[in-house]
């Protein structure tokens, strides 16, 4: 067992104490994640109930396989959007069956399969071509990329009101997820010693979505004016339309076909397949699979720093964590089709309230999987407005981008060397500028759409093709010889080099 973190209220091995307090900090985790994961389904039609419960199922898979010392959470990867929803329709004349969901399912175990693949080649080679491909000068810049490059999805749900009637603009929208963003804050930093602090994203979520809901009634209900209309209520309100035992329990997820199933594609749409399909869908998925394998080693590594553990050298190792990822995206994609990831929003909730206890994310993914099968939970859950998500998300994604500044930090990255600069450089500006590699015809000529690497992947390219092109400076190996070179800088107006102590 680890010497205990004293940094950590909450280490990975220790519980909370009271049950009360167990609850609270597992329903701040499944908060962190659940914009996020049902956002995935809703943009490409998949079942949200199905997504939440195979969010709990993978994370648990994920915890079971990395001997409960990995506090993880895992859940639908943005990631693979483009590649899920150009699979959709796979092999299909003018989407004449629908989609293709038995395309989408294969796709996702060919991404768990590349992770088991990379993790044997772990096991039995070690870490070390990895580490040469991936070094910090690319993964803490990349973990940068994620974070800023979902600051513009946080931006787009914090100024909208999430409701088609009311303005795409919206003032009070923006006042209720400020509301939210400044009450986590405040919470974190003047709660220091006290409960609230531990739970910062509940109270700030329940605060912006207390004023949100007031705008709602007395703006909209009462004064019917539809710029006040903040808060959808109508997941709430469809349950009573057509009320039958599935309003209370989703059962119709163990039922083949039906849209909120976990068996929803057709059975004929196998027949349809051949080697030319099989390959299509390869080279959708495959080259996202080994970006997100990049953003799996930056979430472990900036979650590593915060509870001082080195998770992929040590335990659970990277073989572990890589098999139980890649294993619960396998198992995820057959259940509802979405691939899951580790979530950067679950390390952030992590690093700022200090609770890691392995224990906690256990039960959020138990209570994850519970939410998904009861009907009024997910249905109340999704009414929160993307408002209040995004404010809150305004801390969460700067805090996964401020996490790759500390890692460059703590790895003692020397920006003094121009190859550093270079690379740092090319990852940032591809990765933020929205940088993307597309191969095959263009969308109007082609029977189905080009293959896409996304801006994440190009910028991740682009640095470890320079990390490996260009050679690391030589360092200085005496005083004599800094004393020497810092006169000549001096001649020419430069900084000294500082000496190693």
């Amino acid at each position: 067992m680890s010497q205990r973190n004293p940094n950590l209220v909450l280490d990975v091995e220790e519980n909370p104490k009271k049950v009360s307090q167990w609850l609270i900090f597992a329903i701040q985790h499944i908060l962190a994640m659940l914009v996020a994961c049902i956002t995935v389904p809703l943009i490409t039609g998949l079942p949200v109930a199905a997504t939440l419960v195979s969010a709990g199922i993978g994370t648990i898979i994920y915890l079971v396989i990395t001997k409960f010392k990995s506090p993880v959470f895992l859940s639908s990867s943005f990631a693979y959007l483009s590649p899920m929803i150009s699979a959709l329709s796979v092999g299909l004349l003018n989407n004449a069956m629908g989609n293709n969901y038995f395309a989408l399912i294969l796709g996702m175990i060919m991404v768990g399969a590349v992770y088991a693949i990379v993790a044997l080649l772990i096991k039995f080679v070690g870490t070390k071509w990895l580490s040469k491909i991936l070094p910090p000068i690319v993964i803490g810049p990349v973990i940068m990329v994620i974070g800023l490059s979902l600051s513009g999805s946080a931006i787009n749900n914090l100024v909208g009101a999430g409701v088609s009637s009311a303005p795409s603009y919206n003032w009070l929208a923006i006042i209720s997820g400020l509301v939210a963003m400044v009450v986590v804050a405040i919470c974190a930093h003047y709660g220091k010693g006290k409960f609230i602090s531990l739970i910062p994203f509940v109270v700030g979520m329940g605060a912006g979505y207390l004023v949100a809901v007031l705008f709602t009634v007395f703006g909209y209900y009462i004064g019917g004016s539809d710029y006040f209309h903040v808060v959808d209520f109508t997941p709430i309100t469809s349950i009573f339309q057509n009320f039958d035992f599935a309003s209370i329990f989703n059962y119709k997820m163990f039922i083949p076909n039906d849209a909120e199933s976990f068996l929803f594609f057709r059975f004929e749409q196998i027949a349809k397949f051949d080697w030319a399909t099989i390959g299509e869908v390869a080279l959708l998925f495959i080259p996202v699979s080994l970006v997100t394998i990049a953003e799996h080693i930056g979430d472990h590594e900036n979650l590593g720093n915060i509870i001082n553990r080195d998770l992929l050298n040590d335990e659970p190792g990277m073989k572990r964590t890589l098999l139980g990822d890649g294993i619960a995206t396998a198992v995820s994609g057959a259940l509802c089709g979405a691939a899951n990831t580790t979530y950067g929003e679950n390390v952030a909730v992590i690093g700022t309230t200090k609770i890691a206890s392995v224990k906690v994310v256990l039960l959020a993914a138990v209570m994850a999987m519970g939410f998904g099968f009861i009907t009024p939970l997910t249905k109340l859950l999704e009414t929160i407005p993307g408002c209040v998500t995004g404010g809150v998300s305004l801390i969460l994604y700067g805090f996964i981008a401020a996490s790759g500044i500390k890692m460059l930090i703590a790895k003692k990255i020397d920006f003094n060397q121009p190859k550093n600069i270079f690379v740092a450089s090319a990852i940032l500006v591809a990765g933020i500028g929205g940088l993307t590699f597309k191969f095959g015809a263009p969308l109007e000529l082609a029977t189905s759409p080009a293959v896409t690497i996304t801006s994440v992947a190009a910028a991740m390219i682009l640095g470890i093709l320079l990390s490996l092109i260009l050679k690391d400076d030589v360092k200085h190996n005496s005083a004599a010889d800094i004393e020497l070179e810092n006169k000549e800088r001096k001649s020419l107006g430069q900084y000294d080099i500082p000496q190693d102590k």
